[in-house]
């Protein structure tokens, strides 16, 4: 969020919403609630996708040396198989400006533009959904 991001966002916003010092005992929460895979290359975590069995997908981060080289869209073909094999019929998420054009690329639609808060500063997101056709 903090590189990919600042071409949609203000420093202020990007350390609102991904705080350079992490909260762990609330990512452990988060993480235990999801079904996460994670891509690696060299030894270096080069994205991750947390989704939930219900069709929801929480997280899609790649990390900024990784833009742009498919590891995204890998995550995301994974995510997709399990959720059709959860029996999901519709994906949604809440997409950054970032992420927007990647999941409308993946066949998803917005639904409403969204204004949230974190840390006291306004955010805008997507609410996004995508029918799954068996």
């Amino acid at each position: 969020m903090h590189v990919l991001g600042a071409a949609y966002y203000s420093n202020e916003q990007r350390q609102a919403w991904a705080p350079m010092a992490a909260d762990v005992a609330a990512w452990r929460a988060r993480l235990a609630e999801l079904h996460v895979y994670v891509a690696e290359r060299d030894g270096c975590i080069a994205g991750f996708i947390g989704f939930s069995a219900d069709g929801h997908i929480d997280l899609l981060f790649v990390a900024p040396s990784e833009a742009g080289t498919g590891v995204a869209a890998a995550l995301y073909r994974q995510c997709e198989a399990a959720l059709r094999g959860f029996g999901a019929e519709a994906l949604s998420t809440e997409a950054s400006q970032v992420a927007r054009g990647f999941f409308e690329r993946q066949g998803f639609e917005v639904e409403a533009m969204q204004r949230v808060s974190r840390a006291g500063v306004e955010l805008t997101r997507y609410a996004m959904r995508k029918v799954l056709l068996q």
